[in-house]
Parts: structure tokens; C-alpha cells; sequence
């Protein structure tokens, strides 16, 4: 198993359950212990939970029949039926297979704009979201101590880019976070901290509808927030940003949440793709390469409920499903049975705004504020695996709504300002040549 997602924890603590003794040896390839619980990510950023209250124990929710690898995947041989993995110390090693189950997950999605990599930062790793929060509280420190009005300016902009999940609840977190903050800032005019959020699209989480994406607009604009459409980004800087519409921001923040791409190891095989993301059968299995199945943000999973040639949306609600049929499939697959198609109609969307603010669809039921808050959360914390996790976030979301926000700044890369790039292993991978080179030994003694 590659990954330890949404998908890949579902299907591995499945198989853990449902294998017989001796049946099957299962490894799990990771360069972290824990599963992160992504939809609380924002809220980390903001200091409302701490980091290790959503980075959920690999060890104490599995029944120990799992050797995890501590590294990741950077490429399949297909025909060799190897998987190249560079552990945590750097050591590439071959793990042989007969099943592999894909499901790396994706990283965030980036364009050809000048500066954009070198000055922007995601949202999809846990040391990123700390680092945010560093960085957004440094920007509060540095405008403080500063007598320069033009640095200030600089410091107290904030950009968020993506008008999806992530980026709305990223900008709304965060802004509760800066609003809250600058009653310990008495020399900073509050009227200096704007934020602005943005995205290329029409209209703000189109997967609300309008009534409910409109409120979702309302609340933001309401909190300050500057929500500008069908704009992106044109030039990033280290001290400013131009929109495409022309405007020019003095800003030392970009946040990027402009949507996902499939990891890089899917390009490593040999397999045909789905706008980047592996082509499978509706029960998952890759066409053509035996025993490679692949699942989550990774893979184009058909939508049998939509039908013609509609796929599964790369959310947590797909992944944890599609990872209990996975596991069904290997086990038929084991046992000489047939492999079952995975179906499943999405549930909704719940979308937390910070403090008392939240709008939610359960099962097509349109919820806005205190309602919708309590759908929220009460779904985000029926969805954590491990009751210790269950219990550090709701101890977390108590002491905040007791005893407000922190702004603690810990110091966490100050000195060395990292790209999406060093946050997400990109450059890790191996090409197909040097895959090839490094299973050579095992093709030519099998």
C-alpha cells in the first residue's frame, strides 16, 4: 500500500480486519506515522487546534499486522512488480509486490506565473500549515516594530488564492486569527490588516449551489474580507502581487489552494491518465498492469452514479469509501472472487468560517451559522480514527471558545522561507529510465 491518506488508512485497517492468518503480508509505504485529518488543516494554520491534535496515530489505530516503511514511493516497475522507495534517511530500496494499492494522493496544483513558486505557500502538508501561522504572526511582529508605512502596508496584505473548501476556510480561519491579534498590537491601525481572496472561477465553492455559496460570500465580505472573481494571479514577488485584472498588492503573503494535481508518481508508470490522474475501472484496477490498483485523489475513479464519463471529485468523503471497497477487491482478488465496482453518491459539504460562521449542505439540507457549525464539526470529529484524536480536538476547540486564540510564534523555518516544492518532496521522484536501471537486477533474476 502507497499512502496513507484518507484512502489508504481506510483500506489497510479493512484489510487488517478482514485477512486471515497468514493469508497475505501487508506494507504500507509513508514518510510520516500518522494519517493527517486534512479538513482541519485551516484550523491549525489559525492556532484554533494544534498540530498534533489532527495528525492521527498510524501505530495506535492499526491492529499491528502492518509493516510501515518510512519513506515514500518514487516509482513503479509494473513488469518487475517493484516499488522504488527512498526511506526518510535518503536510502532508495526495492520492495517487491504481488498487489500494490495506489494511493499517493496529490499535491498542490501550480501554473506557469512568474515568481509563483518560489513565493507562494500551500496548504497540504502539516508543516506547512505551521509555518503559515508562523509567518502570518511574524508579518504582525514586523509591522509592529517597523517605522517604515510602506513595509507595513507590505506586511498586513494577505492573499489567499482558490475560492474552493481550501482556500475559503484558509482566508476566513486566518483573518479571525489576524482580527483577534491586533487588540495586542495597539500601535497598528486594525484598518491596515486586509485580506483578499481570489479565484479564477464565477463564483465562490460552486459545489454549495448559489444560495448557499452566495451566503458564504456575504459572510466573508461582512468579516472584511476582499472576495474578488474571475481574477488570478499574474506575478508573484517576495514584496508584492500582481493580479491578472492589473491591480499591483504590496503583500508578503500568497497563500495557494488553487486546486490539486495527482502525485508524481503517477508518471512513472506506464498507464494511461485522466487529466494527470491514473485511468482505472470502476473497481479500481489499472488496465494492463497486473496486480496495480489505485484509488483517491490519485486516480480517476469512474462515477457510476453520474455515469458517461464523470469521476469520483478527489475529497476525504470518496477516499475513505473508495479504500473499504478496495479492500473487499484485494481480498476477492486473493481468493478467486469477483472484484465489485465502487458506487457512491456524494453526501454534502460542511464549510467552517471560523467563530460562529459556517455553511453546510448534509444530504442536500442548506445550513448556514450556529446549525451548520455544529454539522461541522460534529462530522470532522465522528471522521477521526482514534479516540485520543477525538478527544485532543475537542479539548482544543473548547479552550478556544473559552479562552480565545494564542499568538505564540515558535519560530518554525524563520530563517529559511520554503517553496511548495520543499514542503511537498516534488523532486523526489525518478524517471522511467531510472526506474528501469534500478529494478534491472531483479527483471534479469527473476
Amino acid at each position: 500500500m502507497v499512502g496513507a491518506g484518507f484512502a489508504g488508512v481506510a483500506c489497510v485497517r479493512r484489510l487488517e480486519r478482514r485477512l486471515g492468518v497468514g493469508e497475505a503480508d501487508l506494507s504500507l509505504v509513508t514518510p510520516f506515522s500518522y494519517q493527517l485529518y486534512l479538513p482541519l488543516l485551516p484550523q491549525v494554520a489559525s492556532g484554533v487546534l494544534t498540530p498534533q491534535s489532527i495528525a492521527v496515530s498510524l501505530r495506535r489505530s492499526s491492529k499491528h499486522r502492518t509493516r510501515i516503511i518510512p519513506g515514500g514511493a518514487v516509482g513503479v516497475d509494473a513488469k518487475a512488480k517493484v516499488c522504488v522507495i527512498r526511506k526518510i534517511t535518503g536510502e532508495m530500496v526495492n520492495e517487491p509486490y504481488d498487489y500494490i494499492v495506489l494511493s499517493p494522493g496529490s499535491i498542490t496544483r501550480t501554473f506557469d506565473i512568474p515568481g509563483l513558486v518560489d513565493n507562494a505557500r500551500g496548504m497540504k502538508t502539516l508543516a506547512e500549515a505551521a509555518y503559515i501561522r508562523d509567518h502570518v504572526i511574524s508579518q504582525l511582529d514586523l509591522a509592529d516594530a517597523s517605522q517604515d508605512e510602506a513595509e507595513r502596508a507590505s506586511r498586513l496584505q494577505f492573499v489567499v488564492v482558490g475560492g474552493g473548501y481550501a482556500g475559503t476556510e484558509t482566508a476566513a480561519c486566518l483573518q479571525r486569527l489576524t482580527t483577534n491579534a491586533i487588540r495586542r498590537y495597539p500601535r497598528l491601525d486594525p484598518k491596515l490588516i486586509k485580506w483578499h481572496l481570489i479565484d479564477i472561477a464565477p463564483k465562490l465553492m460552486p459545489e454549495l449551489g448559489d444560495k448557499l455559496g452566495q451566503s458564504a460570500l456575504e459572510i466573508l465580505r461582512k468579516r472584511g474580507i476582499e472576495v474578488s472573481l474571475g481574477v488570478s494571479i499574474e506575478k508573484a514577488g517576495p514584496e508584492e502581487v500582481t493580479f491578472t485584472d492589473g491591480r499591483v498588492l504590496p503583500c508578503r503573503t500568497l497563500i495557494w489552494t488553487a486546486g490539486v494535481a495527482a502525485s508524481p508518481l503517477v508518471a512513472t508508470l506506464d498507464a494511461e491518465t485522466v487529466r494527470g490522474r491514473l485511468a482505472v475501472t470502476p473497481e479500481m484496477t489499472v488496465p494492463r498492469l497486473d496486480g496495480v490498483f489505485a484509488l483517491g485523489d490519485a486516480a480517476a475513479v469512474p462515477d457510476t452514479t453520474k455515469g458517461d464519463d464523470a469521476v469520483c471529485p478527489p475529497t476525504a468523503q470518496h477516499s475513505m469509501r473508495q479504500g473499504r471497497v478496495m479492500a473487499d477487491n484485494i481480498l476477492a482478488s486473493l481468493r478467486n472472487q469477483p472484484l465489485k465496482p465502487y458506487a457512491h453518491k456524494d453526501l454534502g459539504l460542511v464549510v467552517d468560517l471560523g467563530g460562529k460562521d459556517a455553511v453546510s449542505k448534509p444530504l442536500g439540507i442548506e445550513l448556514r451559522g450556529l446549525p451548520a457549525q455544529a454539522v461541522a464539526r460534529g462530522y470532522h470529529w465522528s471522521a477521526l480514527r482514534t479516540n485520543v484524536a477525538k478527544t485532543r480536538v475537542l479539548t482544543n476547540w473548547m479552550l478556544n471558545a473559552f479562552a480565545g486564540d494564542d499568538f505564540v510564534r515558535t519560530g518554525f523555518q524563520s530563517r529559511n522561507p520554503a517553496t511548495l516544492k520543499d514542503f511537498e518532496y516534488t523532486n523526489d521522484y525518478l524517471t522511467a529510465d531510472q526506474i528501469r536501471e534500478h529494478t534491472r537486477g531483479l527483471i534479469a533474476g527473476g
